[in-house]
């Protein structure tokens, strides 16, 4: 299915820049078990959400795979957004609007820009979601 080319294919590319930053981000997957660094230190939360796959020909050779893939910034409550709006510039420039990646044959194309979405407040975190819309053709 598309939709695990797809995932790998964002998550991939947001793993290899994690692990090279300094200090590296940790990330936590879904449905991957994963413990929240117990420092307080910052890390990422990936998520792909698929839309209603569609088709657009009549022959039905033409499957369209749309969604959005959402990265939240999670970092200690009470520090501000500095942190986590710079991280977010970075992961910005990662996947920038119509930037192409292809993995087994399959190209994911990102068709918007990278939005962010209001924070989401925790007693001890602060989450701050970024999200694009991709989408996959298949013929």
């Amino acid at each position: 299915m598309s939709d695990r080319l797809i995932r790998s294919s964002f998550e991939g590319r947001l793993k290899t820049w994690a692990g090279a930053r300094v200090p590296a981000l940790p990330i936590a997957y879904e449905d991957v078990a994963f413990t929240a660094p117990a420092d307080g230190s910052t890390y990422l939360r990936a998520f792909l959400l698929p839309a209603n796959t569609d088709s657009q020909d009549l022959e039905g050779k033409h499957t369209a795979y749309r969604g959005i893939f959402q990265v939240s910034i999670v970092t200690k409550a009470g520090i501000g957004r500095g942190t986590a709006s710079l991280i977010a510039e970075e992961i910005a420039a990662l996947f920038p609007n119509n930037l192409e990646l292809v993995k087994s044959g399959l190209s994911v194309f990102v068709r918007s820009p990278m939005s962010t979405s209001t924070a989401q407040q925790g007693d001890t975190t602060s989450s701050l979601p970024l999200s694009f819309q991709y989408r996959a053709d298949t013929f």
